[in-house]
């Protein structure tokens, strides 16, 4: 790992020996050394190390592990040889059982802390496979000139390096085992200095790359995507501006989709949708979404946040109606083509910027009795004082960022008179410190 560079108001990088009391959201190891708190990249509570202190500020020292003099009995050894290196996973040291111990604190501390609130009972973690799970992601490219060749990989820990990868133990094998052919394919291109990133996109069937380029591609250079595409069975898309520029390359059609089998439902997406990355969590999550939600044949039910259906079609099994409500304009045309593809015309689907003022638009007032929240990083707050939540009885609130569902749940108990009966963590993205959680409220 490159060494972050101190400020120069602070003395330079020095070595401690330290002891390990507690662990940040994001994997690193709390210390303290004469009541200042040290967070140390690698190293895990209950551990003594020894450390490099490469950050110094007023309040706060930062650094890395340099060797664990006395380990936990939760350290494992990575899986991946790029660990600590790649900032993509910060948490493969930790074995995978207490990683997710770990999370359920965070949310917990959280829902505390930020909304003063706490669960009336705690959901059993959800977890799948902890490898070869990613779908989706988007690789960073550079070519660097001085050594004539070519990086593909995530960024760094200091992210202003990238990370030079020969192989992903997270990514879905098709990709994963070839991190190190895309570097070589990339320095085989006339257009290796103007290849920005390559995106990675998985359905059931098939896996394609998204090749995002700053200037026009040679007839050679297309030559060569299209061979390797057909060598490694993955399609090849090009991207030469925007959303709307992407085409493909080999095949000439690409099907992207993946079923929800306890539903009967497939949905279908293109490469740059999101998607929910993890696609076992992703059956998981929606069983358990649908347990707490218990739709019947009576209900009318609103989805905020859809995207193409991932809940709302599903939904649509169950109840007499269902609405689904998303940002993305070009996701809600996937959702309502899924919605016909799925025989399911109980499904409606509406544009809308939540993060706005909704209150005259037409679903606003359609009289729901539950409500399903899977907002971004920055939660819902913007549209639940504009709902008419008086006639809502249950609310499921699906999260990828426990301060924001924390903030929320303060505000859904405080302010209309809500319980929070449950929540509990689903690992979406095992051996990193992101945390997906999923909450029930009811009145």
């Amino acid at each position: 790992m490159r060494a972050l560079l101190p400020s120069p108001r602070f003395d330079v990088s020095r070595e401690l020996e330290v002891d390990v009391v507690d662990m940040t959201h994001d994997g690193r190891g709390v210390a303290r050394v004469n009541g200042k708190a040290v967070f140390v990249a690698g190293a895990l509570p209950g551990e003594r190390v020894r450390m490099l202190v490469e950050v110094r500020k007023k309040h706060f020292d930062e650094g890395r592990t340099l060797d664990v003099l006395q380990a936990s009995a939760d350290r494992v050894q990575p899986k991946c040889p790029h660990f600590g290196r790649c900032g993509g996973c910060t948490l493969q040291h930790l074995q995978a059982e207490s990683q997710i111990v770990v999370k359920q604190r965070v949310l917990q501390e959280n829902l505390e802390r930020i909304g003063h609130v706490q669960a009336e009972r705690w959901l059993s973690p959800l977890t799948d496979q902890p490898w070869g799970y990613r779908r989706k992601a988007r690789l960073g490219v550079k070519y660097v000139a001085k050594k004539g060749a070519a990086l593909v990989g995530f960024r760094e820990t200091n992210p202003r390096f990238l990370a030079e990868l020969q192989r992903c133990e997270v990514l879905v094998p098709a990709v994963g085992e070839r991190v190190g052919e895309l570097a070589e394919l990339v320095q085989s291109l006339d257009a290796r200095e103007h290849i920005a990133q390559i995106e990675v996109a998985a359905g059931d069937a098939q896996t394609v790359l998204v090749f995002r380029h700053l200037q026009a591609l040679s007839a050679a250079d297309r030559d060569r995507l299209r061979a390797y595409g057909e060598r490694s069975g993955l399609g090849i898309l090009l991207q030469s501006g925007g959303v709307d520029s992407v085409q493909a390359l080999w095949p000439e059609q690409i099907d992207l989709d993946f079923r929800i089998p306890a539903y009967d439902i497939t949905l279908k997406f293109k490469p740059l949708d999101f998607v929910q990355v993890n696609a076992g969590m992703n059956q998981r999550m929606i069983a358990l979404a649908l347990q707490l939600l218990d739709p019947q044949p009576s209900d009318r039910i609103l989805d905020l946040f859809c995207g193409l259906g991932n809940f709302t079609l599903p939904i649509a099994r169950c109840a007499a109606n269902v609405v689904g409500v998303e940002g993305d304009s070009g996701l809600v045309q996937r959702a309502r083509e899924n919605a016909v593809l799925n025989g399911l015309p109980t499904a409606e689907f509406f544009a809308a910027d939540l993060t706005q003022d909704v209150r005259a638009e037409p679903w606003v007032k359609g009289g729901f009795n539950k409500l399903l929240l899977d907002p971004p990083r920055s939660g819902a707050d913007a549209v639940i004082p504009q709902l008419p939540l008086d006639t809502v009885q249950r609310i499921v609130y699906v999260s990828c960022h426990p301060a924001s569902l924390a903030r929320d749940a303060g505000v859904l108990v405080r302010d209309y008179g809500f319980q929070l009966k449950a929540a509990g963590v689903m690992d979406m993205f095992p051996h990193t410190g992101h945390v997906e959680s999923i909450a029930l409220f009811e009145r």
